[in-house]
């Protein structure tokens, strides 16, 4: 998996920060060892104390991206509600200071899944994230439903019909008023009872011996119970595992609805310019859509 060159190492995290995390671990850090998965531009750092003890920590400042604040007090207020039944690691503590948000999680031995994909790491992800949506059906917390959290997001073909065309793939273009009808049931299409991760892909998950563990939640809401199935299959391909219809053949006519509404947002999103401290995100949502979208092309059957 490629490295995040965003992240922040340690050392450049906010001074009063480190002291807070130091006072809550009871000893100086003797070791800071930055994860370079993910896209924020912020820091995810394993620490280690002088009394030896451990944890997780992510932290993010104002700058480049103020956005990355926001999406950090979500992940905060999720990662304090989210019950044992989820299989995410556990959040010790979270504060606020001087613009600054710090998350300070249990530490998991665990690595993420090897790039290109394993088939047997896969079959366990794949059965995890099943059993992850069996577990937290009905929703176990409050949360926004996926409706509310992403109206702003999977509307892509019907911006796009607004847009310069210029590169967009043929059978797009053909069809973009029909897509643009699809995608915009997708709502109702998505609804469910389950709470979702909503952002699920290979390097959101750590593997240990023994479990399987999803990271990052600041974009849990409620919908259908195949929802966070569905979203990762593209980025599934696209690093090295079997296309999508190959792990999920259901007709259901919702997840076509959906994966329309799904791929309009990596189409369009991919064209547009990268977010401050996001340099990779773009090409990553290019690579996605480009899955995404001829899977659509078979579950629509359209020519």
């Amino acid at each position: 998996m490629n490295g995040n060159p965003s992240r922040v190492p340690w050392s450049e995290v906010l001074p009063a920060a480190r002291a807070e995390v130091e006072a809550f671990l009871g000893a100086p850090v003797v070791e800071a060892v930055t994860q370079f998965g993910g896209f924020s531009p912020a820091a995810a750092v394993r620490l280690r104390a002088a009394n030896d003890r451990r944890a997780f920590v992510k932290a993010v400042g104002p700058e480049p991206n103020a956005k990355s604040v926001e999406i950090y007090q979500a992940e905060a207020r999720i990662a304090a509600a989210l019950p044992a039944s989820a299989p995410a690691p556990r959040l010790l503590t979270s504060f606020e200071l001087d613009g600054w948000v710090v998350l300070v999680f249990e530490d998991v031995e665990g690595r993420h899944p090897e790039m290109p994909w394993r088939r047997d790491e896969l079959d366990r992800v794949l059965a995890a994230t099943r059993e992850m949506a069996a577990a937290l059906t009905p929703t176990p917390i409050d949360a926004p439903p996926i409706a509310e959290l992403h109206r702003d997001s999977f509307h892509g073909w019907r911006n796009l019909r607004k847009e310069d065309l210029a590169g967009l793939d043929l059978w797009a273009r053909r069809n973009l008023d029909a897509l643009a009808e699809l995608e915009s049931g997708w709502e109702t299409a998505a609804a469910g009872d389950t709470l979702l991760h909503a952002d699920l892909r290979a390097d959101n998950v750590l593997l240990t011996d023994e479990h399987v563990y999803v990271v990052d939640w600041p974009w849990a809401c409620v919908g259908a119970a195949w929802f966070d199935l569905l979203c990762m299959l593209p980025s599934v391909a696209m690093q090295g595992g079997p296309a999508p219809q190959e792990l999920l053949a259901d007709p259901d006519p919702d997840m076509t609805t959906v994966l329309a509404a799904l791929t309009g947002y990596f189409v369009r999103q991919s064209r547009q310019p990268p977010p401050p401290g996001l340099p990779t995100l773009r090409q990553f949502q290019a690579a996605q859509g480009e899955v995404a979208l001829e899977w659509l092309k078979l579950r629509t059957g359209w020519v």
